[in-house]
């Protein structure tokens, strides 16, 4: 088992004896503080206005749907539009306890080729790491349950309205075919809107865990016990 001490070296070994940091609890190192982000950003993307009351993560309307929404608010006439982006926040807050899961995971059965340099990196170097290995993966593991969160949150059935809308006041009739009725063009949206609302719902996971993880590194010591928990299982 490797010393408790050897895992706080190493997290905070970008500021604390980086040429004596032992290289066997690096990667362990970085493992325990992912892991520690992971929980903390999906616990606070998970709460009720964890995307929609965040500006820096709220999801807006993808495409079509987003420019007819901005053409529409205006004058008033975006309300269906609007209840869609919210259901579509409401979503991505439902599926965070199964993204803090499927993350946690990924992250435990990673292979951390240069945890050292990991952590002797910038203030991000393990979140942008864990990223560009897991992204992919994720992004097809997550689907299946935001479609499930979309259609219980009622994101689906608010797409016959704003297609509707869309369709009558914004003048996009002529992109498909003659005689399709707004309920078709609905299900045309819905693969859209499910594709965007995963890609964003990992974005705010991305640029919390970041935030998190330059947290640890600024205060090594004032998290030890949760890196500690998640490291050795407790």
């Amino acid at each position: 088992m490797i010393h408790r001490r050897q895992i706080l070296v190493g997290l905070a070994a970008s500021a604390i004896l980086p040429a004596k940091v032992n290289a066997q609890g690096a990667a362990p190192g970085v493992r325990s503080m992912l892991v520690t982000a992971t929980r903390a950003a999906t616990r606070r993307l998970g709460q009720h206005d964890g995307f929609f009351g965040d500006r820096i993560v709220r999801i807006p309307l993808p495409g079509l749907l987003g420019s007819a929404q901005d053409r529409l608010q205006p004058i008033g006439l975006s309300g269906p539009l609007d209840d869609l982006e919210l259901r579509m926040n409401r979503s991505a807050e439902a599926v965070m306890p199964t993204a803090r899961d499927l993350v946690v995971n990924a992250i435990r059965s990673m292979t951390i080729s240069d945890g050292l340099n990991i952590l002797r990196g910038s203030d991000t170097a393990a979140t942008q790491y864990l990223r560009s290995r897991t992204q992919s993966a994720l992004t097809g593991l997550l689907r299946p349950p935001m479609e499930d969160t979309l259609a219980s949150s009622g994101a689906y059935g608010a797409l016959d309205g704003a297609a509707e809308l869309v369709d009558q006041r914004s003048g996009i009739g002529r992109f498909f075919s003659r005689g399709r009725s707004a309920r078709s063009t609905a299900r045309d949206y819905r693969g859209e809107i499910t594709d965007f609302a995963v890609e964003k719902a990992l974005d705010g996971v991305f640029h919390y865990v970041g935030e998190e993880e330059r947290g640890i590194r600024q205060n090594p010591a004032g998290r030890t016990r949760d890196i500690l928990r998640g490291l050795f299982g407790q």
